[in-house]
């Protein structure tokens, strides 16, 4: 049995399960990564501080620019305030899990 996936399926796209690390130094996609309970998320890096909505942009353009989509697919569906989030990319969900597999490819 394979990895859990950080990312599911939904109506009108994806949601992708991502940790971010604010003041990481540079905004990229920085692998997978498990929490103890075996859940999978999107580790992303934003060089961005935790304060007033900054790194949860950050977090959005990130992602969008990794997987190709404009700044305004991607959205905080939860965890405003939290490192782990869930983030909704708006599209053909195909195309968005085979842009995220690439992503996770070229770690």
């Amino acid at each position: 049995m394979g990895e859990p996936a950080a990312w599911s399926r939904c109506e009108g796209g994806v949601i992708v399960a991502v940790r971010v690390t604010p003041k990481g130094g540079r905004d990229a996609v920085a692998g997978r990564w498990i929490d103890g309970a075996g859940r999978a998320f999107l580790a992303l890096r934003v060089s961005a501080a935790a304060s007033e909505g900054a790194a949860n942009a950050a977090a959005c353009a990130t992602l969008a620019k990794a997987l190709g989509v404009a700044k305004g697919d991607v959205t905080v569906r939860g965890g405003v305030r939290s490192r782990e989030k869930r983030l909704m990319v708006r599209g053909d969900p195909d195309r968005i899990a085979a842009a995220l597999r690439n992503c996770l490819d070229q770690d």
